[in-house]
């Protein structure tokens, strides 16, 4: 289960035009060195998650694993995502914060 304060900074993301999802749009935005952050879902097929957690180690961009599919999706306003970039540095530090707090 993803924590509601999670869902809520992506749904601020989202709005704001801070994030991308799906895997080519995260992907394009890793190779440009925009994303600061990619977010995987835990159920994201094996192959995905690896070519991500690649990509985004290649370029030094952190990754985390949070929820699944249908709660990424939903909390961006749109149909189940296995991956999402954020591009704001500052959603992804808070992001980054509290997936590291809630272990």
């Amino acid at each position: 289960m993803m924590e509601q304060s999670i869902a809520s900074i992506l749904g601020f993301a989202q709005k704001a035009g801070k994030l991308v999802s799906g895997e080519e749009s995260t992907l394009e935005k890793v190779r440009r060195r925009q994303a600061k952050l990619v977010i995987i879902s835990k159920d994201a097929a094996l192959n995905t998650a690896e070519r991500m957690q690649s990509k985004a180690s290649c370029y030094g961009i952190p990754v985390c694993t949070v929820g699944n599919k249908i709660e990424l999706g939903q909390a961006i306003g749109k149909s189940p995502r296995s991956v999402i970039g954020i591009i704001d540095k500052n959603f992804a530090a808070k992001i980054n914060d509290l997936v590291e707090g809630s272990w």
